[in-house]
């Protein structure tokens, strides 16, 4: 079985001086591996060392829906603590909120995709506490779509944003302490950073081999497969097509009113996306786009995960819906994660030309094949950032 980081911490001594003022970023799924939420478990062991916590997009409890939905600022009633919203006013810590600690501890779970924003809360505290002169503690946990597979296009330059700071693929296969080890050596940010590593975690494993309890770390992540699908299906939000928010099975379940599902199969069937089944059905959000309507649209469902290709599946549906239906099918305009000007699906694709080249009807696997180089570059890259 898997141990997390917040247990091996707990298991030995402190590896910071005694007296040593605590925060804690984090948010309801920062629990350990007997489902204890870790602020309890650091406010038992170190009692009012832990002055407060910080919490990222959602809510503390992941209690806020969609995208661009702030969270206020709170004190937690079961200790007492203030709780700093980073996804509010500002997503940057500020110097007011870095004066209650002197060491950060970091414990959020992650899902292994670029656009996950919780990654960015963290570059962000990386940031500020390298300014600042403090120290952070990053409580691992696993990838929870495995630490080998790697799959989409590095993020360029003109594309930064909320959900994309960082020149990585959409599938990066690191964990949250390998990423903070990343940002901190690749962007010379020179943070007095700690990795608290787990046990028993290896690379190739998916979170179903963990032994561990699965907490949904945002509302519309409620299994291990929304985080399988997730890479890919994510593109949906970009565009006037349903992702599944208001349904039981985000991003497992996708459509539109005007899609024609023979007809989407038939376009796919030259294509070779494998691991995977797209089974026809309707479904009517309850909430989201096209609310309270009929969406023709399939379940994906994952049969091999380890071949299973999240972003090349997504792209080629995308390109298919395009291709099918030019007078129904849009971009969602921004503002999308606080960027005003460009276009939402851009930012989620880190690199305009994907779009344009799929518009151009190029097939996807030539697009694919195109980047190969920059994502074996960054396998290379990252080996020494690598923990497991």
């Amino acid at each position: 079985m898997t141990v997390l980081g917040i247990d091996v911490l707990l298991d030995a001594d402190a590896p910071w001086p005694r007296g040593a003022r605590l925060g804690l970023l984090c948010n309801h799924a920062s629990l350990n591996g007997a489902l204890v939420h870790s602020r309890l478990l650091l406010h038992k062991r170190f009692g009012a060392d832990l002055r407060c916590l910080l919490s990222p997009q959602h809510g503390f409890f992941a209690e806020k829906q969609d995208n661009m939905i702030e969270s206020d600022h709170a004190v937690d009633a079961a200790t007492g603590l203030p709780v700093f919203s980073l996804y509010g006013e500002t997503r940057r810590p500020t110097p007011q909120m870095l004066d209650y600690f002197d060491i950060l501890l970091i414990d959020l779970p992650d899902v292994g995709t670029r656009v996950y924003t919780f990654l960015y809360t963290m570059g962000y505290c990386l940031e500020a506490a390298a300014r600042a002169g403090k120290k952070v503690v990053v409580l691992d946990r696993p990838n929870p779509i495995g630490g080998t597979a790697l799959e989409g296009n590095i993020l360029q330059e003109e594309m930064t944003s909320f959900v994309g700071l960082y020149p990585l693929p959409m599938r990066h296969g690191l964990t949250f302490g390998e990423l903070a080890r990343y940002i901190n050596g690749e962007y010379g940010l020179g943070v007095d950073l700690q990795v608290v590593a787990m046990r028993g975690w290896q690379r190739e494993m998916y979170f179903a081999d963990t032994a561990l309890p699965w907490v949904f770390p945002s509302p519309n992540m409620p299994s291990p497969q929304t985080a399988l699908v997730y890479p890919g299906q994510v593109i949906w939000e970009g565009t006037n097509v349903s992702e599944g928010r208001g349904t039981t099975l985000p991003f497992e379940l996708f459509g539109a009113p005007y899609w024609r599902t023979d007809e989407l199969l038939e376009k796919l069937r030259t294509i070779d996306l494998p691991g995977c089944l797209l089974r026809p059905l309707v479904f009517s959000p309850t909430s989201g786009k096209w609310a309270g309507e009929n969406c023709y649209g399939f379940q994906l469902h994952v049969t091999e995960r380890r071949h299973f290709l999240p972003y090349r599946t997504a792209l080629a549906l995308l390109q298919a819906a395009r291709l099918l239906y030019p007078e129904s099918f849009a971009y969602k305009e921004p503002p999308y994660e606080y960027e005003y000007e460009k276009l939402p699906l851009d930012l989620i694709l880190g690199d305009r030309s994907v779009r344009t080249r799929l518009e151009a009807g190029e097939p996807v696997v030539e697009i694919e094949r195109s980047w190969q180089p920059q994502l074996a570059a960054f396998a290379k890259l990252r080996q020494s950032y690598l923990l497991y």
